[in-house]
């Protein structure tokens, strides 16, 4: 205790013998806190806080150089950044800025489409018609303005038939989709088929007192379909 109030007292003597009065410092400017550890290269008070003159300039001791003046720290900066803010480097002053987070890459949609496998297909035939080729040359266009993720083709037929028959006849129509949007352009990495047969029917019981082949044919038509699932992003 009575080393560190010879300490107070002798540093307030020289500033003293300097013109300088302890008042007048601390009120010139904010105080400036140093860790305490180490070479200081300023003159301290019992408080660890940097002493200054009338005009606000921090006394300098003689550990003083640039390099001690941009070490010691004073709070999460050098003590220099306070005194000698032309001497320390900048960037030892400033906070770390952050890096700013990339942009969140856009998320994939899905954009699910049903075709009439009538539209696509003559009854009970997987070989594609005109009109079935237009509409899945507007499908490739589709995909192509995307970043095309995955394209699903499921095919599916109506219960005429054995469960057998219907379901290679439903895989034969997804892969007919498949080879000719392949032919289109679009990457057959990116292309799935699947085949339902008539697992999946959409008519539900709706068509069960229909009589007659050709108006039960015609009752069942959306269950003969193919759904496409276009996924990918802009």
């Amino acid at each position: 205790m009575i080393k560190q109030t010879k300490k107070q007292v002798l540093m307030l003597a020289a500033i003293a013998s300097l013109g300088v009065s302890a008042p007048s410092a601390f009120a010139q400017a904010a105080d400036v806190v140093v860790a305490g550890k180490g070479e200081i290269p300023y003159v301290i008070d019992a408080r660890n806080v940097v002493a200054r003159s009338g005009a606000g300039l921090c006394w300098r001791t003689g550990y003083w150089s640039p390099a001690a003046a941009s070490t010691a720290l004073a709070g999460e900066f050098p003590v220099g950044c306070a005194c000698d803010s032309d001497i320390v480097p900048a960037d030892k002053c400033a906070a770390p800025v952050a890096a700013a987070a990339p942009a969140p890459a856009p998320k994939p949609t899905a954009d699910k489409i049903k075709l009439s496998a009538d539209a696509l297909f003559d009854f009970d035939k997987a070989v594609l018609k005109p009109e079935g080729q237009a509409r899945l040359n507007d499908l490739a266009a589709q995909a192509k303005s995307l970043k095309l993720e995955v394209i699903l083709a499921v095919g599916h037929t109506d219960r005429i038939g054995s469960a057998a028959y219907n379901q290679r006849l439903s895989e034969r129509r997804a892969a007919a989709v498949k080879t000719y949007l392949v032919a289109q352009g679009v990457d057959a990495n990116r292309i799935y088929t699947e085949g339902k047969g008539k697992t999946q029917p959409v008519t539900g019981n709706q068509c069960d007192n229909v009589r007659g082949r050709a108006a039960l044919i015609s009752c069942l038509q959306p269950d003969r379909r193919v759904e496409v699932e276009v996924i990918g992003s802009k």
